[in-house]
């Protein structure tokens, strides 16, 4: 399944998420990481993530798709980090 994860993280656990994040999918632009992963890859991202977040301060949205076949994905304006052959 293709996941699209946005974040907004308290300044003192931003690089720890970012790091994390960083080993699983593809950083996009600040606080936007997206890529390929399987059921278990996502569990795992989701474990990784509650350990790290404070569920009381900090919000992260998942959003997951199929395949990437199922949406299309629109660059306006400076691609700040391109995944070329990805999508």
């Amino acid at each position: 399944m293709y996941v699209i994860i946005v974040y907004d993280i308290k300044v003192e656990r931003v690089n720890k998420v970012k790091g994390f994040l960083r080993k699983h999918l593809y950083w996009i632009q600040n606080s936007v990481f997206e890529g390929e992963v399987t059921k278990s890859e996502l569990e795992e991202i989701k474990t990784g993530l509650l350990d790290i977040i404070n569920k009381n301060e900090d919000s992260v949205i998942i959003y997951r798709f199929r395949t990437d076949d199922a949406f299309t994905r629109k660059v306006l304006g400076v691609e700040k980090a391109p995944i070329d052959g990805i999508l």
